[in-house]
């Protein structure tokens, strides 16, 4: 398992491409679309959206692309995002991941019920199942890895994130099917792990990133 998740981690690496850096500045002007959804200063009030503020601007340049993609390339399709990143330009996409890069997120509460089993999924995974810790990608404060592109998940909507484990764990059954979600690369880590996670782990996990600052 380990040799599996490490190899997943090279490749996604390597999977990742590069882009000029971004203009906060210039991103906070081109974000007026986006704010409807995902807010103002990238902090979402709906639970279904997620908050976009504080997260990686690679990662946020490659799920704009992945958008404009189909899933069986590998990509993501969101029927809200259909049509909005096709006159986005590179330079666009780099824009508006540095300006919400540049937010602070403000974050949710955990479930107290929820905390004890959702902190050990993060912090130790499920052994017996064969479930890597989310914090050997995402990091013990779960803020992910900027040069990996792995996101930020501390402060998301607990809702959100239960949606995507949800969406990649069918994508490991499904693929292609709607409400699934497969742009995890070929190594399909997310897929891999989400597969073998219950709803109450989902759930918990999800809870705990939430709350957790």
């Amino acid at each position: 398992m380990m040799k599996k998740l490490m190899l997943g981690l090279v490749l996604s690496t390597a999977a990742v491409p590069t882009f000029s850096a971004g203009d906060a500045d210039a991103g906070q002007a081109k974000v007026a679309v986006c704010s409807a959804c995902h807010g103002a200063d990238g902090n979402s009030a709906t639970p279904s959206f997620p908050s976009l503020a504080g997260q990686h601007e690679k990662y946020i340049i490659k799920q704009l692309k992945d958008t404009m993609k189909p899933a069986s390339e590998g990509g993501r399709p969101i029927p809200e995002m259909t049509g909005l990143a096709d006159a986005m330009s590179e330079q666009d996409m780099a824009d508006v991941g540095a300006f919400y890069a540049a937010q602070t997120i403000s974050g949710g509460a955990a479930d107290p019920d929820l905390v004890k089993l959702g902190e050990s999924v993060f912090r130790a995974g499920v052994a017996r199942k064969g479930v890597a810790s989310c914090s050997g990608c995402h990091g013990p404060a779960g803020r992910g890895n900027a040069g990996a592109s792995f996101p930020a998940l501390a402060g998301q909507h607990a809702a959100y994130l239960e949606k995507q484990l949800m969406a990649f764990r069918q994508g490991a059954d499904q693929p292609g099917v709607d409400g699934s979600r497969s742009n995890d690369g070929d190594a399909a880590i997310m897929r891999d792990i989400a597969e073998k996670m219950s709803d109450l782990e989902i759930k918990a996990v999800a809870s705990f990133l939430s709350g957790l600052r």
